[in-house]
């Protein structure tokens, strides 16, 4: 009995083998494909978040000329009642205008001025990414990167710009001229337009 046992084991044995080692290489195979996966996901994830990263303030070309925008490219706006770097937007009102929070290093692209740029504390004891001063915000009906749809608004009590590289608020005043001949427009930037 333990003869035919033995010679059934012998008989079993190479073909168990094969199919073990395929098994085994099989699943090598496998892993290695799931780690080069792994690893080509990660590089690119690293490549969106770094680029996003590389810029929490840069510039933008929109219809107002060249304008502050979110390392997503939404437009950046001031806040006229804001006052000595403090915000006066909370609540409801951030629901709207979503501030830009400082979430680690600040940085800004070409044509932002590094020595304006900075933070302020929030009510809630976040920090708010502030230039020139004064605290910034994205405003939630811009859907897409480079639309203005904030810019003049007055909600929550002051009106609401678009931000320069000079750190001052964005305002087109077309002005008219008239002589005999000619009609000029003029679009200026003031830091503290006047209330309409």
């Amino acid at each position: 009995m333990n003869e035919m046992s033995d010679r059934t084991h012998a008989r079993a044995g190479p073909a168990a083998r094969l199919g073990r080692t395929t098994r085994m290489a099989g699943m090598l195979v496998l892993a290695a494909v799931l780690g080069v996966t792994g690893f080509l996901a990660a590089n690119a994830f690293a490549g969106r978040t770094g680029s996003q990263a590389n810029a929490t303030v840069s510039l933008r070309q929109t219809n107002l000329g060249q304008i502050l925008v979110s390392a997503k490219g939404r437009t950046l706006y001031l806040f006229m009642k804001d006052m000595h770097g403090k915000s006066a937007c909370s609540g409801s009102c951030a629901m709207y205008w979503p501030p830009l929070m400082k979430t680690g290093k600040l940085t800004v692209g070409p044509g932002v001025k590094r020595a304006l740029i900075g933070a302020t504390k929030r009510t809630d004891g976040r920090l708010q990414v502030t230039y020139n001063k004064h605290p910034l915000y994205t405003f939630a009906l811009d859907r897409s990167a480079g639309q203005t749809k904030g810019q003049g608004s007055s909600n929550f009590g002051a009106k609401w710009y678009a931000v320069s590289a000079k750190g001052r608020a964005v305002v087109k005043a077309p002005t008219t001229t008239t002589t005999d001949t000619t009609t000029t427009t003029t679009t200026t930037t003031n830091p503290y337009p006047p209330y309409p």
